[in-house]
């Protein structure tokens, strides 16, 4: 696996593809920097080497055409701040106007460029625009793990032009090494916390882990489809009725190959979706008609607790509970505890997945958890056990 490590940017023009996909307030303000805030070190390493960067992004979706809106030029101020040099920024990703900005970038210079995804040919990975975003650098680095698990042009079919000129950046990297850690390297016990609203969504990465772990812990929304497989009364809580032999063969399964799956056994029910909704703690397989499950109840708490703490390997991808509603967050506040707690006593802990990670980010738990992935969708694929295309382009 070559990284940053194994070149020498003096002299040298690093391509390098950055995730800046940020989130805009209305005045364009960037409401979260830790896409950039990640991205630092490795622009940093090039420069410092006595080179020069070009880096490339999107930002939303733009479907192919000019969105003013959606302009990288919005972000450039903050990149500069972050990184600590003037970013310059040219109206377009590839051309005779971008030519010209990158001859003239001189060593320990940056240049953003606009939005790829003002072109259609960006996300249809189409070889005639990633050969021209080639000419824009003489290493080609990726370090956008966010869009690792797309074929398009400028995070896998680019790395065609540069065979021997190519590396991960130091995030990329890192994200890497930290799904390894879990999926193949990692010390036992190793405990899955898998929750979020359906199991339809989770099925691929639960198939691909129980050869992997020793526990599996199942929360939030998805609990209540295994609890009605089993012959539970869920009440009005979500449910995949048409999910329910599927659960039963996840359960199944992991009794062949001696993983303990651990399912709530008692949960806080309301009486509606509503922060002011009256709640009552039940038995996990006795709601009542009218009422739903919204958050872990204290003994599965307590039994989560015990799985955890004892946990050397620790994946947590989802919630427990509805977090976005005070009333209902506190289960998911304890499990980001539980996992602090884990890795405090010597735990490696990889926490993936957007809710998981808006959770991580809401209660401060960044700095107590061994690695947030920033990839959403790529940390998914990576886990079901698919080979990003963005990874397998700078290994091939």
């Amino acid at each position: 696996m070559k990284t940053l490590d194994d070149f020498n940017f003096e002299d040298k023009k690093a391509l390098i593809r950055v995730d800046f996909n940020v989130p805009l307030d209305a005045d364009f303000n960037v409401t979260d920097t830790s896409r950039i805030e990640a991205a630092k070190p490795t622009i940093l390493k090039v420069l410092e080497d006595g080179g020069s960067a070009v880096l490339m992004s999107h930002l939303g979706r733009p479907k192919g055409k000019v969105n003013p809106d959606m302009s990288l030029g919005h972000i450039c101020e903050k990149v500069s701040e972050i990184i600590g040099v003037e970013v310059k920024f040219v109206e377009d990703c590839v051309g005779k106007k971008v030519e010209e900005a990158v001859g003239n970038l001189e060593v320990g210079e940056v240049l953003l460029l606009e939005n790829l995804r003002f072109h259609a040919e960006e996300e249809s990975g189409d070889k005639a625009f990633a050969e021209q975003l080639a000419k824009n650098g003489d290493i080609y680095v990726n370090d956008a793990f966010g869009t690792a698990h797309r074929a398009h042009a400028s995070t896998t079919i680019v790395a065609q032009f540069f065979p021997d000129r190519k590396c991960f950046g130091y995030l990329l990297a890192k994200e890497i090494k930290a799904i390894e850690k879990v999926m193949r390297t990692g010390e036992k016990p190793i405990t899955a916390i898998l929750g979020g609203a359906k199991v339809s969504s989770k099925i691929t990465i639960i198939e691909n882990i129980l050869d992997k772990v020793d526990n599996l812990i199942i929360g939030g929304g998805m609990t209540y489809t295994f609890v009605k497989a089993k012959g539970g009364q869920v009440g009005d809580s979500i449910c995949e009725d048409d999910k329910t032999d599927l659960a039963l063969d996840i359960l199944r399964k992991a009794e062949e190959k001696g993983v303990a799956v651990h399912l709530p056994v008692d949960v806080v029910a309301a009486d509606a979706f509503d922060n002011d909704a009256n709640t009552k703690i039940v038995d996990v397989d006795k709601i009542p008609d009218g009422w739903q499950g919204l958050d872990a109840g204290p003994q599965t708490l307590e039994n989560f607790r015990k799985v955890i703490v004892q946990s050397k390997t620790i994946l947590w991808n989802g919630p427990v509970g509805v977090f976005e509603m005070e009333r209902f967050a506190q289960g998911t506040i304890a499990v980001g505890n539980f996992v602090g707690q884990a890795t405090q006593n010597g735990a490696f802990s990889l926490v993936g997945g957007g809710d998981s990670v808006a959770a991580v980010k809401q209660f401060g738990f960044e700095d107590k958890v061994s690695y947030v992935s920033t990839g959403g969708g790529a940390m998914l694929e990576s886990l079901e056990g698919r080979t990003l295309p963005g990874i397998a382009a700078i290994m091939g």
